[in-house]
Order: C-alpha cells, then sequence, then structure tokens
C-alpha cells in the first residue's frame, strides 16, 4: 500500500509516495522505494498503481538503485576471466576513455534509448571505431537483462550515424585509398633495400608479399619458417602491455595458418637469417628466443616501430599515404588481380568470415573493374 506526501521544491509544490515493494533477495530485509517530481496527487496515485501491478506480476526490480559502473563491475569480473591480456588492455580503454564518463554515474534503470542514442551520436563525431564502443556498452546491458537488473535493454535500435567521409559520394583517390598499386610498391621496396637496414626492409617485403599482421610478424620465430617447405607458419602475435612484451596465440582458429612463400622472400629470410647469427656471434647470444625480427639487444621490436619507420619514408619520398595496415589491404589487391579467389585470398589472410574478406577488399583495385568491360568484350570475340 503506498502512502503519499506533499513536498514544496524551487519549482512548487510536488508529490511523492512510498510503497513496501518486498524482501530484498540479497539482504533479506524489507526494502521501500520512493518516486518523487509529480506534480499531482492524481499523478503520483496513477504511477503507484503501476508499480503495483509490476510487483504483483513480477516484473519489478529490486536492483533499481545500481549504477550503471556497478553493473560494469559485476559484468567485467567475469567476463575479464575468459579474454586474453591484449583483449582486456583494448576493452579497459574503451570503457575508461569513451562509454564509464557518459554512463558510469546514471542508475542503470534511468539510462534511456534517446540517451544511448545521443551518447552515439556524439562519439560518432570524433571516433571511427563507434560501432565497437556501441558493442562493449551493449554487453553490460545485456548483462543487467540476464541477471534481472533491467526488462528492457536501452541500446537496442540505437543506429550508428554514418562518417562525414561515407555521405560523400566519391572523395579524392588520396583521401580514400588505403591501398599501393604495382608500381607504387615497387618504388617503396626499392627505396626500403637502398635506405633500411636488410631486418627492415625484410619486415616491410614481408608485410606486403605475405598480407600477414603486423603483430604476426613481430611474433615470428625462425622455427615458424620452414625453408625446404617453402612455407610461412602465422600462429601467435606480439604485443606490448605493462612494460612487458607478450606472446599470445591467434585469436581464432582461421588466424592460424600456413601460407607459401616465394623464391625471392625465402632467399631474403635466409639472408637476413645468416647476418642475424653473424651478429649474435660477435656481439654473444641476445636473441635466446630465436625471434626473427629483434633490436640490436635481442629483445623484440616495439609495436609502432613499423609504423613510425612507414611514415618517415612516406614523408621523405612524398608518397601515396597509407597506414601499416594499409599494407595488407595492397597485398589482397594484388592477389585479385592476379586471379585469385576470395576463398584464397580469406585462407591466406586468415579471415574467420568470408564477408571480410568481400566487403573490405573486393573494391580496392580500381585496375579490376577497368579489366571489366575488355574481358567481356574478349570473351564475345571468341
Amino acid at each position: 500500500m503506498a502512502s503519499f506526501q506533499k513536498y514544496t521544491t524551487q519549482q512548487g509544490q510536488k508529490w511523492m509516495f512510498k510503497m513496501d515493494v518486498g524482501i530484498n533477495p540479497e539482504t533479506g530485509q524489507r526494502k521501500t522505494t520512493t518516486r518523487r517530481n509529480f506534480r499531482t496527487k492524481k499523478e503520483a496515485q496513477v504511477a503507484a498503481s503501476k508499480l503495483e501491478q509490476e510487483i504483483a506480476s513480477g516484473l519489478f526490480l529490486q536492483n533499481d538503485s545500481l549504477t550503471f559502473k556497478e553493473v560494469f563491475n559485476q559484468w567485467y569480473e567475469n567476463h575479464s576471466k575468459t579474454i586474453k591480456v591484449s583483449t582486456k588492455k583494448r576493452i579497459e580503454s574503451m570503457f575508461n576513455k569513451h562509454i564509464l564518463p557518459r554512463f558510469g554515474k546514471l542508475k542503470i534503470k534511468d539510462i534511456t534509448r534517446p540517451y544511448c542514442q545521443e551518447m552515439i551520436n556524439d562519439i560518432a563525431h570524433s571516433i571511427a571505431s563507434v560501432n565497437d564502443i556501441k558493442i562493449q556498452a551493449n554487453q553490460v546491458f545485456k548483462y543487467a537483462i540476464k541477471m534481472d537488473i533491467l526488462l528492457k535493454n536501452p541500446l537496442d535500435h540505437v543506429t550508428i550515424p554514418k562518417q562525414a567521409k561515407e555521405l560523400v559520394h566519391e572523395s579524392s583517390d588520396r583521401e580514400e585509398r588505403n591501398y599501393w598499386k604495382k608500381e607504387e610498391i615497387k618504388k617503396f621496396l626499392t627505396i626500403t633495400n637502398q635506405e633500411l637496414s636488410l631486418r627492415d626492409h625484410v619486415l616491410f617485403h614481408l608485410l606486403i608479399y605475405t598480407g600477414a599482421r603486423k603483430g604476426e610478424l613481430l611474433a615470428l620465430t625462425w622455427d615458424d619458417i620452414d625453408f625446404e617447405a617453402g612455407s610461412l607458419r602465422l600462429s601467435k602475435t606480439l604485443f606490448y602491455s605493462q612494460g612487458q612484451h607478450l606472446f599470445q596465440t591467434s585469436k581464432t582458429k582461421d588466424s592460424k595458418r600456413l601460407i607459401s612463400l616465394s623464391t625471392q622472400t625465402l632467399s631474403l629470410l635466409k639472408k637476413w637469417q645468416i647476418q642475424q647469427k653473424e651478429e649474435n656471434l660477435a656481439w654473444g647470444n641476445r636473441n635466446k628466443d630465436d625471434i626473427v625480427f629483434t633490436r640490436d639487444e635481442g629483445t623484440p621490436l616495439r609495436s609502432a616501430y613499423l609504423n613510425e619507420k612507414l611514415n618517415i619514408i612516406i614523408k621523405k619520398h612524398t608518397l601515396h599515404r597509407i597506414t601499416i595496415h594499409g599494407l595488407r589491404h595492397t597485398h589482397a589487391s594484388l592477389l585479385f588481380e592476379a586471379g585469385a579467389s576470395i576463398k584464397e585470398v580469406q585462407e591466406r589472410l586468415g579471415h574467420s568470415d568470408i564477408k571480410m574478406t568481400m566487403n573490405i577488399y573486393t573494391h580496392v583495385t580500381d585496375h579490376l573493374k577497368e579489366q571489366t568491360a575488355e574481358k567481356f568484350h574478349r570473351y564475345l570475340e571468341l
């Protein structure tokens, strides 16, 4: 049974009610809820009647005072035990930078769909990975429903606005293209051969000729390379966390793969292996883990090292600007130009879903589009 009371605020007279909502399952004690800010007693009575119906039907949630951060802490305590250290670091950063500052102090039951849409719109203005942020926040809301903390997910039906660049039909080649064409690759590798150390030249060569991820190449050990079979095993990645270099297995079974190497690539690797052995003999065995690419003192290369080298070369020689990941795009585009199938590209790049290969890479090679009409003409002439 509810009790009603009138009270005074700066905005004038308001009504509130108190109601016994039953036993709190966490404490075993009876719990009272208070609802305020009603303009009239009638409004308060209608709200109290609705709440009584929720209690009678079992829809009332006892944990209605929990903040988003408190629910996040519950969820993450369990979730963090199922993921890798590198994934933990990424998720914690995402929550601490973007989600908890906007949601953390709010009672989770008070977070509305309009507020979620406003938050997503705000993030989308400056952050390209807004979809990842939505996915992570969504996991907390789903957990809240699972634990009977919420009845509905306020992120349901919240949409991600298109980035400004997506709304432009076609931007310039320099703005959109994150891959190199064949002649650009030849020029770049000529530069790396002339200006960089053999180690760095081989690294960039592998990025382009294998399509491997940067972390996969930095984690390579010499037993991953089979010179006789001409193959490279990619099964682990390297990342840096809290002052340590850590190796972890690839995140999916498709990421673990064996790919073929060209004769030229094998020759470069053998040349680097010989040079590294000579350096180890001269300076003592500083590479006890037998890592393929290390610093002079034998420790793994920094993850950002290749990004920095690439940017220096691009700026110095006024090359078309791409990212390290763009070298992976480059490998895929050239595979398509060389006649490789979608399935072959998927397997070589280690994509778990063929849609990823199709969505990201089938549009990257303008040359393929130019060939379409010519192929059709040649077919009709046969």
